[in-house]
């Protein structure tokens, strides 16, 4: 879920700054850590062409104007040669038939007036920017408070031997909701309780990098990354077929089954595949760095930490229970008896926004009162400033991606491709299945390239969400195709922006492990999470399951009305 959309400042956890699609960010982003630097490597082959390839690319907000530029001048040669396409939803009131759209040059006296007038309106408006705001403000407090980072020792606490792999990973993939603080807490934390069980402590690594970054997607509940794909997906879809309102829960069934078919895929690789070729640990190989042979379990927590964690568990449950209350109580706010069948939901699936945000804030206010990391309400309302502060670079980023998506609209671009590109896929006679794939396959290629989950989502899902929804497939499914791609070749990638600081870690116990050594020890779990991936999407596809609450596979066309 990526990204160029925050920066790491520091190892210290209560300080590391909560992103939406952490773990992925690409060139142009400052990162210091408190380890020593890693030294300058460099891989030959594909995986060095992909290195030195995207180190050329440009910051993604300069890539998104360069694809603004390039849009503008695509509409204005389309416009001149007459390129058009029949409207799928609407038609011409004199005749009756299809309305027949036409490209619209950006360059026009009307697209000009529009795109200078309209510009606040236009930023304000981009669907993923309240959503990804709304849900930073609750997680900024959870994540400095320290709560993300006491949760996530507490639980790796007792693990025995044997359900170490299993439990370091599923507590990894879950804890894609801390964001930063999973790659900075998480992944070091593995290789230290491995090395205290006696395993080597580049396996912890390897099992904590793949469930974090490489199964990004997956996970028990939807969260910050769910708000922010499916934010842009609602704005795909508006840019064809008008009001569309996206169901943050929309894709819950599919990355929840993920997690746990990811789960026993990581565990295979890590005991019959890593483990074995990594052999037994010498510890005359570590670092320079932190004495590795130093290194211990966290201390364990202080009774004020242990009674903040069991206030916030509480709250979390008198949450839960609210919500519940609101929906099947006697009086039930987030029902709308008015409704069809499939809309009552709807206002429930619109609240989670609210609850996603109230379940970071409220929790982590708890625990920081109890461990004493929160004195009072400044230290609140100041840890909710400092997550809007990190969110800064997000902002840059949605301003120019808020107007390419405007701007494919305005041009008629969007649509008219989607209408042959739809087109030329029935012609093809390839199975829906089959589509898919090739979008998960072409997301992974992509991501080694661009890792801007948001970035890669705002140019492709204009153009991809209303072609597969004329095919009747649904944005939702859309949406779980491209992810499943999008995460899996984080781990084999140098260019993602954590790479380099899961070598720093990697060094500290074998001084001499290189960009080639970790990208040969993530490679199987490359492998094995993309292999996973997609037969989970063709089984979703084949046997039409559910995506989320009231989602499905298909979709009817143009009366599409999704069920959040």
């Amino acid at each position: 879920m990526g990204k160029a959309e925050a920066r790491v400042k520091t190892c210290d956890v209560s300080r590391v700054s909560p992103s939406p699609e952490t773990g992925r960010k690409k060139a142009g982003r400052e990162m210091n850590t408190s380890a020593n630097p890693a030294p300058a490597q460099s891989q030959s082959g594909f995986l060095g062409w992909i290195e030195r390839t995207g180190n050329r690319l440009p910051d993604p907000v300069l890539l998104f104007v360069w694809f603004i530029i390039i849009l503008m001048t695509i509409s204005v040669a389309a416009s001149l040669a007459g390129w058009s396409a029949e409207h799928p939803a609407e038609t011409d009131p004199d005749t009756g038939a299809a309305r027949i759209v036409f490209v619209e040059s950006l360059l026009s006296e009307s697209n000009l007036r529009r795109l200078l007038t309209l510009m606040p309106e236009t930023f304000t408006h981009f669907p993923p920017l309240g959503m990804v705001l709304t849900v930073m403000l609750g997680a900024g407090v959870a994540e400095r408070s320290g709560l993300f980072a006491a949760a996530m020792r507490a639980s790796l606490a007792k693990v025995s031997r044997f359900w170490m792999t299993p439990a370091v990973a599923i507590i990894s993939m879950v804890s894609n909701h801390a964001a930063d603080a999973a790659f900075v807490v998480m992944i070091p934390l593995a290789g230290i309780i491995y090395h205290a069980a006696g395993r080597h402590p580049l396996v912890g690594i390897g099992v904590s990098f793949a469930a974090v970054s490489g199964a990004f997607s997956a996970n028990l509940f939807p969260g910050q990354l769910d708000a922010l794909l499916l934010g842009i997906t609602e704005a795909a879809v508006q840019t064809v077929f008008g009001d569309y309102t996206a169901n943050i829960a929309g894709n819950w069934f599919f990355i929840a089954t993920m997690t746990l078919v990811y789960l026993p895929v990581i565990w295979f690789v890590t005991d019959r595949v890593i483990e074995p070729r990594l052999g037994i640990y010498n510890a005359a190989l570590a670092g320079d760095g932190p004495d590795a042979e130093e290194e211990d379990l966290p201390a364990h927590a202080t009774p004020d930490q242990r009674r903040g964690l069991l206030h916030a568990l509480l709250w979390v449950i008198g949450l839960i229970a609210l919500w519940t209350f609101l929906t099947i109580g006697p009086v039930a706010p987030l029902v709308d008896p008015l409704a069809p069948p499939e809309g009552r939901l709807t206002p429930f699936y619109r609240s989670l926004l609210p609850f996603f945000l109230l379940v970071f804030l409220l929790p982590g206010w708890a625990y920081g009162r109890a461990a004493g990391t929160i004195g009072g309400h400044r230290d609140l309302i100041g840890m909710m400033a400092e997550a809007m502060r990190d969110m800064a670079y997000y902002l840059v980023l949605s301003f120019v991606a808020a107007h390419f998506v405007a701007m494919f609209a305005w041009s008629n671009m969007g649509l008219v491709l989607a209408v042959t590109g739809a087109d030329a896929l029935k012609a093809s006679g390839l199975p829906m299945w089959a589509m898919l794939v090739a979008i998960v396959l072409f997301g992974a290629m992509l991501n080694l390239l661009i890792g801007s989950a948001s970035a890669k989502w705002a140019v492709m899902a204009p153009v991809l969400v209303p072609m597969l929804m004329l095919l009747g497939v649904s944005p939702e499914m859309a949406t779980a195709a491209y992810r499943v791609g999008d995460s899996a070749t984080n781990i084999i990638t140098p260019l993602m922006v954590y790479f380099p600081l899961i070598l720093i870690f990697c060094q500290r116990w074998q001084r001499d492990f290189g960009l080639g050594s970790l990208t040969a020890m993530m490679m199987p779990y490359f492998f094995g999470i993309i292999s996973a991936g997609l037969v989970i999407t063709i089984i979703w596809v084949v046997f039409d399951l559910p995506l989320g609450p009231s989602t499905g596979v298909f979709i009817d066309v143009p009366s599409a009305t999704p069920g959040g």
